[in-house]
């Protein structure tokens, strides 16, 4: 393995300027066009929303209280685009207007007229195209949102109000246009690319402009799909969020008779086996790379659509995962480095972190992005620490940036990971792979072998740190070592003794940790990934003595 070079500083640097500004050059030179009348704008089609409607929210709406990103605004009879917002997230989610599709459930022409009041408000103050409102991705879901629901939202309207909806609609589209080409990389400018398809069918467009707006999609496709069908942020619910946008898109074209974009379908085909892949026993997917809770019927709601068959894959080789299973045990091992640039905004420095199901229940867990919580713990879920790994010297094994030009990419860590995979004389499953993101550090590799027996009762661990060479250490450990287990909430653990902790699940499924020559302990922990936020928990802590540690998950009998 080579030693990894560290990123030139000056030269991200001066890219990043460079692309700002000419990112702004671009967008002052053709904005004007997205302020002049389009004349002949009218809707075709509706496409529709796949994502579960929750009748409560609908309620909620109704009675002037906004309940979004974990928050709950109450706007009364007024705009709430004109109070404080009680977070970044929370008005995301206000200026996205994806929660228009609560309002279906209610199905009263009260809650449409409330749907049109803030709408319209929104359209009478942002007029600037600037702040949270005109962020690509807000601004992308945004114009989905209106197409989706715009049966609902001009249900009974006045003239004046469909004008002033089909005006503003076209100007955040051709806005959309604009700044679709530099718009920051991965899921923006693919959600970018998706709305503008969409907008081009629904909104009567030429064919010129459909055209356009195809090949425009087709190329992110091919961009941003891996040939495995993962994304290119590694992130496993990637693929779900696309999906629920491109399932709509895929009918809208085939309902109006248009050509579909040659990539849409087999790209459709290729995502739903990685997007089973990163599934757990119990309908989850795994916490890696920006991964957070997800809705079991949102889930749902996209795997009825999953027309490919087969079993799951055992490896992604080009999002760089691995996976073993065997009887009802599933680990799921994250075996690559971060992206490169851009897209390693929202990484994790979790290389040769796994998690662990049996049956129902996830056991061992990374600790997960959080849903609504600020900055701070965004990126405390982003560290080596927050991932069932190794930590070495209390550092991350890749390193994110601070600073405000470049954004917290990820600057220097894992460049290479080697990956071996065979079956034992046992016919156990067994995965070797090693990384160099303490290399630069520290002068050592990480290497991590798994192996799952065949009747799926037993995972064998074994964690080493190596010379550069691949040799063991003879000097000791260069810092402090620590292997960490992050345990899901809904496991209560128990130690047995000095060396086994009992992890039980409810209803009696039960496992035993256990390190012979160690003496695990169990901490406090948070769970970033919780449904309804930040979730205490805790974890299972192991400190390395040696260069080496093998430890053991055994089903109880």
């Amino acid at each position: 393995m080579a030693k990894k070079k560290g990123p030139f500083l000056p030269a991200l640097y001066l890219g990043e300027a460079w692309r700002r500004t000419a990112r702004h050059g671009r967008r002052s030179l053709r904005s004007t066009a997205a302020l002049l009348p389009q004349r002949g704008l009218k809707l075709l089609v509706a496409p529709t929303d796949l994502r579960v409607v929750d009748p409560h929210v609908a309620d909620e709406i109704l009675q002037g209280r906004l309940p979004l990103a974990g928050r709950i605004l109450e706007f009364g009879r007024v705009s709430p685009f004109t109070l404080e917002l009680p977070s970044h997230t929370f008005a995301e989610s206000l200026h996205s207007f994806s929660w228009l599709r609560h309002i279906r459930a209610h199905r009263s022409r009260e809650a449409a007229a409330q749907a049109r009041f803030i709408l319209d408000s929104w359209i009478r103050l942002n007029t600037k195209r600037r702040g949270i409102a005109w962020q690509p991705q807000v601004l992308a879901q945004r114009i989905i949102s209106w197409l989706s629901h715009s049966p609902v939202v001009l249900q009974n309207c006045e003239a004046g109000f469909y004008r002033r909806f089909l005006k503003s609609l076209g100007q955040q589209v051709a806005y959309a246009r604009i700044i679709a080409r530099d718009a920051p990389d991965g899921l923006p400018r693919m959600k970018l690319a998706i709305a503008l398809a969409m907008a081009s069918l629904a909104m009567a467009a030429s064919e010129r402009r459909i055209r356009a707006a195809s090949r425009a999609l087709d190329l992110e496709l091919e961009r941003q799909i891996l040939p495995d069908g993962g994304h290119v942020s590694r992130n496993p619910q990637a693929a779900l969020r696309i999906l629920f946008d491109l399932l709509p898109l895929r009918q809208t074209y085939v309902n109006l008779g248009h050509d579909l974009p040659p990539r849409l379908i087999p790209t459709i085909d290729r995502m739903y086996p990685a997007l089973r892949f990163f599934r757990h026993q119990d309908g989850d997917l795994a916490l890696f790379n920006g991964a957070g809770a997800t809705l079991a019927n949102d889930l749902m709601s996209v795997l009825r659509y999953d027309e490919s068959a087969g079993q799951t894959f055992k490896a992604l080789p080009h999002s760089r995962y691995q996976r073993l299973s065997a009887g009802g045990a599933v680990a799921i091992v994250d075996t690559g480095p971060a992206p490169a640039g851009e897209i390693s905004s929202t990484a994790h420095a979790g290389c040769l972190a796994f998690e662990f199901s049996s049956g129902r229940h996830r056991f061992i867990v990374n600790s997960g992005q959080p849903r609504f919580a600020g900055d701070r713990y965004q990126q405390m879920a982003r560290a080596t620490a927050a991932h069932s790994t190794l930590v070495l010297g209390d550092k991350s094994s890749a390193r994110i940036s601070k600073s405000r030009l470049l954004g917290p990419v990820m600057l220097g860590g894992v460049s290479e990971v080697a990956v071996l995979r065979r079956n034992g004389e046992d016919e156990s499953d067994q995965l070797c792979a090693r990384h160099d993101g303490y290399l630069r550090r520290f002068g050592v590799l990480h290497e991590r072998d798994l192996r799952l027996n065949v009747s799926g009762t037993k995972l064998v661990g074994h964690d080493r740190l190596l010379t550069e060479k691949g040799e063991a250490l003879k000097n000791g450990l260069p810092a402090t070592a620590m292997l960490r287990f992050h345990i899901h909430p809904q496991i209560r653990l128990m130690e047995e003794d000095d060396h086994t902790i009992l992890l039980e699940a409810p209803g009696g499924d039960a496992w035993f940790f256990s390190a012979p020559n160690a003496f695990p302990v169990v901490a406090e922990d948070v769970f970033f990934a919780g449904l309804s936020g930040i979730q205490p928990s805790h974890q299972i802590e192991v400190s390395l003595e040696t260069p080496e540690l093998w430890w053991f998950l055994s089903k109880r009998a």
